[in-house]
């Protein structure tokens, strides 16, 4: 059970890779057209500067404006068993269905769900229009919960073989013809339970709100602790692009007023008190260095040159990009009770910043979230509010570094360099020098890492199903008896492997979903190979 949460938590992040560009464009748009960046004369709205400005920052708003549709369409790239595309034409066609069957029964039986359709979808009405189509608004709630049934249609249906005179009805239209009926009851309860929902999202918007420091202290905590398990997904998604403590998400919120925001000198606390529960980013900022450094300052002086070559690129990942798990799984593996004050830590900061006045996106990396989308625009009327979040950050940054020295020291802890090689993250080279044989690692010189994952695996037949999230592979085992040693995997230069059971995690890094594609493609190679050698050997 836990392994098909984690897919589909891996499977939520597929659309949310395409969140960060987006943000970023309407950001450093909105910012071109601030007169204390470029001037009076190039805001003017008959300037062609502006006019270009403006048509790229529409652009930029695609995502954030259509997001129940991105869920929709990008979660089968990560649920569907296989034809991804297909899965996800499957899904497009009946997500709209779903919308036009409710928007029918609203407008027909309205009075009996206690919803007004008659009214315009405005802010506040729990209306929305989806291409086109006058709906409730669910948010990405809808759509994921949408997704998700269509997909598993998909997976039962898609390969099922209909009689001759049925044919044409096989596959894709198969599954949606199954779906087409499926929505008829799914509108009905959508319209039945959802009002009620909303009213519940209210509350606990309120809840949210009146929580303080202690709700963000919360929300930062579980959504640090959970990284291992994969379903941290879940805790910042309702948060940042659901509607948990504003109605559209934290994000899209946040962009559609960052103009009003930077013209105005009231507190950003007053303007976005909610931006509490958008600043997790900073763990990645400031706690990153001083774990790295805690790290390094452990490791033996003869290995420091190695083990800073491993931390400096995880520790640029997470302060520039915002992901940390090429760091944070680097010293999880080897005294997993570092994470848990590594989550501490980040819950606290998050809310003393909180309780200092700080607010804002600060849910990714410099580059993405902190630059283009706060400290840039925000910086003529909000400059305190940046110089107070640094100043406690750089002060936490201390505090990681004092507390993961020493509990380093007190209980010997193998982090990398401290001792032997056998507990230093192995390179190709050091793995085949220590083992003094050839190992599985070999394919990976000719046919890629993509080759060597798959034989340390176990083979195509091995494999039951493949995801992936920000960096790690994500692979379903029929027999995790069959899978070789996580030094295999390391020598391959993965930075580490989880496994519960049948549910393997690789951590590969940020080129994991061309890594993934490599992998699909060469157990789908295998597999065909295989199906022509036995259909050789019988005929």
């Amino acid at each position: 059970m836990l392994s098909q949460i984690q897919r589909f938590g891996g499977a939520m992040f597929t659309p949310v890779l395409l969140f960060p560009f987006a943000g970023m464009v309407v950001g450093i748009a909105i910012m071109l057209q601030n007169p204390m960046f470029v001037g009076d004369s190039l805001t003017r709205p008959d300037s062609l500067f502006f006019q270009i400005i403006k048509i790229i920052e529409e652009g930029g708003w695609t995502i954030f404006r259509n997001m129940p549709l991105i869920f929709a369409v990008g979660l089968p790239l990560g649920l569907a068993k296989h034809a991804h595309g297909r899965a996800c034409l499957a899904v497009l066609v009946s997500f709209l269905t779903w919308n036009y069957f409710i928007c029918a029964m609203g407008i027909t039986w309205g009075g009996f769900f206690g919803v007004n359709f008659a009214i315009e979808p405005t802010t506040g009405s729990g209306l929305t229009m989806i291409a086109g189509i006058k709906t409730l608004d669910t948010s990405i709630i809808g759509a994921i919960a949408i997704s998700g049934i269509v997909t598993a249609i998909h997976n039962r249906c898609y390969e099922k073989t209909l009689p001759v005179f049925l044919g044409i009805f096989q596959g894709t239209s198969f599954v949606v013809i199954v779906a087409f009926f499926m929505m008829i009851p799914c509108a009905w309860i959508t319209l039945l339970c959802w009002p009620k929902v909303q009213i519940a999202i209210q509350s606990l918007q309120t809840f949210l709100s009146g929580a303080g420091a202690l709700g963000v202290w919360i929300y930062t905590f579980l959504e640090r602790i959970l990284i291992p398990t994969g379903l941290h997904h879940f805790v910042y998604g309702p948060f940042v692009f659901g509607p948990a403590v504003v109605e559209g998400g934290l994000q899209p919120y946040w962009i559609q007023h960052l103009h009003e925001f930077s013209q105005s000198s009231q507190p950003l606390k007053d303007l976005f008190p909610a931006g509490g529960f958008a600043m997790h980013g900073n763990s990645k900022v400031f706690g990153a260095p001083g774990v790295a450094l805690a790290i390094y300052f452990t490791a033996a002086p003869q290995n420091r040159a190695k083990v800073a070559g491993l931390l400096i690129p995880a520790t640029l990942t997470a302060i520039l990009v915002g992901i940390t798990e090429p760091l944070e799984f680097t010293f999880l593996f080897i005294a997993p009770f570092l994470f848990v004050i590594h989550a501490l830590l980040a819950a606290t900061m998050t809310a003393v910043m909180y309780m200092a006045g700080v607010v804002g996106m600060f849910g990714g990396g410099m580059l993405n979230e902190f630059l283009p989308l706060n400290w840039m625009p925000m910086f003529h009327n909000h400059a305190s509010v940046m110089f107070i979040q640094m100043g406690i950050g750089l002060c936490f940054t201390a505090i990681w570094f004092v507390v993961f020295r020493t509990l380093i020291l007190r209980f010997n802890l193998k982090t990398p360099g401290r001792e032997d090689s056998e507990i230093k993250l192995y390179s190709k080279a050091d793995y085949k020098a220590a083992q003094g044989q050839t190992t599985a690692a070999e394919p990976a010189t000719r046919l890629g890492q993509a080759a060597g994952f798959l034989q340390a695996l176990g083979g195509a037949d091995n494999i039951e199903s493949v995801n992936n999230c920000a960096t790690r592979l994500r692979i379903e085992l029929i027999d995790p008896a069959r899978m070789q040693s996580d030094d295999v995997f390391r020598a391959l230069g993965a930075h580490g492997v989880v496994r519960r059971g049948n549910a393997i995690q690789v951590i590969v890094g940020l080129n994991v979903p061309q890594v993934r594609d490599q992998l699909e493609v060469l157990i789908k190679t295998q597999c065909v190979n295989e199906h022509s050698n036995m259909t050789e050997a019988v005929s």
